[in-house]
């Protein structure tokens, strides 16, 4: 089979496509042949060795995809030929990929597998941001930065659909559009959101604030949050590490949150099937919808990840064997 490997640590042109054997499925995995790769920032920093999980070289790239089961364990539930979508967490670069029975997601009939894709990642993500770690209730208010990228589009589509207001932080009048498309309610530029937020909200501030982005806009964005609002961190594709003076937490009565989805859901078996089962009606009725900018062959995974990496991408970037 192809898959694509991280050969040295040199970022998105230094990843090759290779022949490898098939992977050779345990007992307790499923063997699914790929339709459709998501690509996701992780991948970049994979490239690079700067994500927190380091496999050793070569390692093929890559933890979102959706395909059609080849062979799983008795007793699984799953049959060759059912549609799936699957988190795994490396490996997804390929023709072929096996994947532990746990982590493995039947796909309702409404979804194709390009959407599928699109959708443990950041889907899973924004559904524990939102819901586990930011305790969101219809009729609140929400602040997304980096609301055109991936996991920006699919928090807007999540919160909308569990009956909150969002605002979309963006760069330009594109992603605006990007954003807008997602389901948010308002939009703001990123310069100046913090001025044009307390217009918005008629000076009250917004509840959950929901920042992958990090960098220079943190400061701003806890000025954002109403009194007990909630900044979620989610990650910093801006490159820099923000920090906080804790006086505004206590002064404010706020709080900065952590939201670590992938160590919080590796640790509890099960726990992705029960996400899944709460995210899949708001799959079959179309709320959650992932918005698919850019589709490339697998020969042309440098080029989808550096379209990440050099900030080119609104909505998501999905690969097809």
């Amino acid at each position: 089979m192809r898959a694509v490997q991280v050969v040295r640590l040199d970022g998105p042109a230094a990843v090759e496509v290779r022949e490898l054997p098939e992977p050779e499925r345990k007992p307790d995995e499923v063997l699914v042949d790929v339709r459709a790769i998501g690509v996701n920032f992780p991948d970049v920093l994979q490239s690079k060795g700067l994500y927190q999980n380091k496999p050793e070289l070569p390692f093929t790239l890559g933890s979102e995809v959706a395909g059609v089961v080849r062979e799983a364990p008795d007793g699984s539930g799953l049959h060759p030929g059912h549609r799936v979508a699957a988190f795994t967490s490396t490996g997804a670069f390929a023709e072929v990929v096996a994947a532990p029975v746990d982590v493995v997601l039947p796909l309702p009939d409404e979804l194709g597998f390009p959407a599928a894709a699109c959708l443990p990642m950041n889907y899973l993500t924004a559904h524990f941001a939102l819901l586990v770690r930011g305790h969101l209730r219809a009729g609140q208010k929400v602040l997304v930065q980096g609301a055109a990228g991936g996991v920006g589009t699919a928090v807007i589509q999540l919160a909308a659909a569990l009956g909150a207001r969002v605002i979309a932080v963006v760069s330009t009048a594109e992603k605006a559009e990007v954003a807008r498309a997602a389901g948010a309610h308002d939009t703001v530029f990123a310069d100046g959101f913090k001025d044009a937020v307390k217009e918005l909200t008629g000076g009250a501030g917004v509840d959950l604030v929901v920042d992958p982005v990090g960098g220079d806009r943190f400061t701003d964005s806890l000025r954002c949050l109403a009194p007990e609002g909630r900044l979620l961190v989610v990650g910093f594709t801006a490159g820099e590490i923000p920090t906080v003076k804790v006086n505004r937490l206590l002064l404010n009565n706020i709080d900065v949150v952590g939201v670590g989805w992938g160590a919080f859901a590796s640790a509890r078996p099960g726990y992705l099937k029960a996400q899944w089962a709460e995210l899949e009606p708001h799959l079959r009725s179309g709320a959650l919808d992932p918005l698919i900018s850019t589709t490339l062959p697998l020969d042309r995974a440098a080029e989808a990840l550096a379209l990440i990496d050099e900030r080119r991408v609104t909505g998501k970037v999905v690969l097809q064997p």
